[in-house]
């Protein structure tokens, strides 16, 4: 909807997501991501059927799967309109914590991985998909989507390599990715966005 229409620019108005909204975008996490994740990654893996087996699981775990899942995490924010700086990075939380929380039972459930080792990642998805959230909101996408990516790709290098616990390599990046995600927070407003997103 448009309030009005000055100098050929519609202004679009300042919208503040409700209950029903933020559900939709945890849910979205699931409905949406996910399927996503799935599909990429089915191409992804025909690039490494060449590899032995070690090499292609390293590249689709530590290298393809930061890539592709912070890409389809932050996919339902990209067309937000009339959003504030702030909503981007809860919206952000909010697809990103759907995402982790099927993940997490998706492995314990279907593959049998033991919870302590699948509840940080439940952590991680919520901030990495916030920061992205702020790249969309100050229109710096691609610079907070690959500080993501990289967020991503150490805490899956740290899962692979250093498998015990308590793994320091995955405590370091959540708390990079927490004092980061608490830095670009204080610095959003509940000013507007005022164009689409741009990468």
């Amino acid at each position: 909807m448009i309030n009005s229409i000055t100098d050929n620019k519609a202004i679009v108005p300042l919208h503040k997501p409700a209950s029903k909204e933020k559900f939709f975008f945890f849910i979205s996490g699931i409905m949406s991501s996910i399927p996503l994740t799935l599909f990429i990654n089915t191409f992804a893996d025909y690039l490494l059927v060449a590899l032995p087996r070690f090499y292609a699981s390293l590249l689709s775990a530590v290298v393809f799967a930061p890539f592709i899942e912070e890409f389809s995490k932050a996919f339902p924010l990209f067309y937000r309109h009339g959003e504030t700086e702030r909503t981007f990075i809860t919206l952000g939380f909010l697809v990103g914590l759907g995402f982790g929380i099927f993940e997490f039972f998706t492995y314990i459930i279907l593959l049998g991985a033991p919870i302590p080792g699948r509840i940080p990642a439940v952590f991680l998805h919520p901030m990495s998909t916030s920061i992205t959230g702020y790249g969309i909101a100050t229109k710096r996408t691609a610079w907070f989507y690959l500080l993501a990516v990289a967020l991503h790709f150490s805490f899956n290098f740290s899962a692979l390599f250093f498998q015990f616990l308590p793994n320091i390599g995955i405590v370091a990046v959540l708390v990079t990715a927490f004092i980061l995600l608490w830095r670009f927070y204080n610095k959003t407003s509940e000013r507007f966005v005022d164009s689409q997103p741009r990468v």
